[in-house]
């Protein structure tokens, strides 16, 4: 519950600073033509709904067992995270190369850039704050692991689902920045549109990433070594077992965990059949 808790943390800090900045992007790419904001905006966009997208998995993970999934929904998070990324891919990168061709093909000055300065620098603002609550988190899981480690080896998608949205956000504001400040001062309206095509290859990317990581996670993976040991530890400790031979696992969600022991039983033993009313 307190693994869940603090993914619900991160998640719900993403979604509050996304949704304010896509509203300011939006409305700063109206009034000033920038493409590459306008993809910024799209970008925020996409983030807030995949963060919809990850509470809803969230909530959907949480149900009990029933007659119909026994083992109960925690893949459910697996699901909807992968989700996350297909729309990451599709809608975040996909509009943002075809607002970038369409901007370099047919350029316009962007005006008044000094709105989009004051969008972008406030959107780093609230990007950072979301960004450092979900590595505090992440930093907090991960232990002593490597950060590329602790990614391959987690078993909870959301607080690195939203760390690479945010690090992503935070790469495409940059670029954004430098794609507006070189078109309106070398006075070459289509680096605007070039900068969006950067930031459509930062969010594929992302989308790629986050889709391998997930992959793994939805077709089932095994349960770390220390858990497993752990496992065989507590079998090994029953009177009754003479050997634990071995364990597969197989994380169900990632808290969940179904385990397959191998074990010699002493010679005595005797199973006990219960009956309950």
């Amino acid at each position: 519950m307190a693994s869940q808790h603090s993914s619900r943390k991160v998640v719900y800090a993403a979604l509050a600073g996304n949704l304010l900045i896509a509203v300011t992007k939006f409305a700063a790419a109206a009034w000033t033509g920038s493409s590459a904001m306008l993809s910024e905006g799209v970008h925020s966009l996409v983030d807030t709904g995949n963060e919809l997208l990850l509470l809803y998995g969230l909530r959907r993970a949480s149900r009990p067992p029933d007659p119909a999934h026994p083992f109960g929904y925690g893949r459910e998070i697996y699901f909807w995270t992968f989700i996350v990324a297909l729309l990451v891919f599709a809608l975040g990168a996909g509009v943002s190369f075809y607002e970038g061709v369409v901007h370099m093909r047919d350029p316009s000055p962007v005006e008044d850039p000094t709105v989009n300065y004051v969008v972008l620098a406030l959107s780093f603002v609230f990007e950072s704050g979301s960004w450092w609550v979900a590595m505090k988190e992440f930093r907090r899981a991960k232990g002593s692991l490597g950060y590329f480690q602790a990614v391959k080896e987690s078993k909870d998608p959301t607080t690195f689902t939203v760390l690479f949205e945010d690090s992503a956000a935070l790469i495409g504001l940059t670029i954004a920045f430098i794609g507006i400040s070189a078109a309106h001062y070398l006075e070459k309206p289509e680096l605007d549109g070039l900068a969006s095509i950067g930031i459509g290859l930062v969010l594929a990317l992302t989308a790629l990433m986050l889709a391998r990581e997930t992959k793994g996670l939805l077709i089932g993976e095994a349960a770390h070594p220390d858990v497993q040991r752990s496992i065989l530890a507590i079998a090994q400790a029953d009177p009754a077992v003479e050997r634990a031979n071995g364990v597969m696992t197989v994380h169900l969600g990632p808290q969940q965990v179904v385990a397959a022991l191998s074990a010699d039983f002493a010679d005595d033993c005797q199973a006990t059949p219960r009956f309950t009313r």
